[in-house]
């Protein structure tokens, strides 16, 4: 990290002199005015995926249930996942995450420019579960994650697994492949059923973390007035000049990219529509179940029915016996 450096900087030896000090005191600001100013300044929009909640978020999922990636993507669009009903335990299983939208879909880039749609995935596993090791993975699996990059949200949280940002076209559905904890050797884990958790992203947020609208949003009139003119800058963005009902000179900044729905001359209100609405991504999330089964309950369960229908076969030919003895008696 820029702002915490090693432990060997925090020692006390290194603030012996009074130069050293000044001199650690004098790069903690540079760094500070300068990240300030980045964050201010120029938000990236690689700065709306995984990495911010990562650094502001201990858990990705909120007391509501809401995942941290719905306060920049907005939107809402659906995600399915496939999970499988039951696992048993030290084994590796498949999660598989499907993100749909129109084929060949295209968003507004950061500078403006027509970009395909990238795609993102967080799953949420229960304690105890986390990704597989690759020594584990079957030549499907490996074929069916082939350039596809798992990461974990912390060092603590093996169970949290995020991938992203992928390319859309490519990677519609995402395999996750998971390894089940044995409760046998963790006192810590029980057999039984468990919650997963799962988002879906696709496409650019609407919001930076920093707050600030990025160009993939649609954009309103924060005054009202007549518009006198319309500037277009290098970079692409636009500056709609108006004046108000007092006669003030007022200006509103449009980033590059937007198609506008106004003109010079036209008189707008306070709240009216500038731009169209670019954004064709969203986010969704789901929750589901799955149960963590024993083997050994598998194999009582399968007995139990076993005996129960041996025992009604026995019941069957038992009466058949009854009836055979009863007509040959002339009951």
């Amino acid at each position: 990290m820029i702002l915490g450096g090693d432990n060997k900087y925090m020692n006390k030896n290194n603030f012996n002199t009074p130069i050293k000090k000044m001199s650690r005191l004098l790069n903690l600001f540079l760094c500070s005015v300068v990240l300030g100013f980045s964050i201010l300044l120029s938000p990236q929009p690689s700065w709306a995926y995984p990495f911010w909640a990562q650094q502001k978020f201990e858990n990705p999922r909120e007391a509501t249930g809401k995942i941290v990636c719905a306060n920049c993507h907005i939107a809402s669009m659906p995600t399915r996942a496939e999970v499988p009903q039951s696992v048993a335990a030290n084994s590796v299983f498949k999660t598989v995450v499907e993100i749909p939208y129109k084929k060949d879909l295209q968003e507004i880039g950061a500078d403006g420019s027509k970009v395909p749609l990238q795609v993102g995935a967080v799953v949420m596993l229960p304690d105890g579960f986390k990704l597989a090791p690759q020594d584990r993975w079957t030549d499907e699996i490996k074929e069916e994650t082939q350039g596809v990059y798992f990461t974990q949200y912390s060092e603590e949280q093996e169970n949290i697994i995020l991938v992203g940002p992928l390319p859309g076209d490519q990677n519609r559905e995402i395999v996750f492949p998971i390894l089940s904890p044995d409760p046998t050797k963790d006192k810590n884990i029980n057999f039984g059923k468990y919650a997963i958790h799962v988002g879906g992203n696709r496409g650019r947020g609407q919001v930076y973390p920093t707050g600030e609208k990025s160009n993939n949003n649609l954009f309103t009139s924060t005054n009202s007035g007549t518009i006198t003119s319309i500037e277009t800058k290098e970079d692409g963005s636009q500056i709609i000049n108006l004046n108000n009902e007092k006669g003030e000179n007022l200006s509103q900044n449009i980033p590059a990219g937007t198609s506008l729905l106004v003109k010079e001359g036209d008189t707008i209100k306070s709240g009216s529509n500038l731009t169209e609405d670019p954004n064709v991504g969203g986010f969704g999330q789901l929750d589901t179940e799955i149960v963590l089964q024993s083997k050994a309950r598998v194999i009582g369960l399968i007995v139990f029915f076993i005996g129960v229908g041996l025992s009604q076969i026995m019941l069957v030919l038992k009466k058949k016996q009854v009836e055979k003895v009863q007509a040959a008696e002339g009951i």
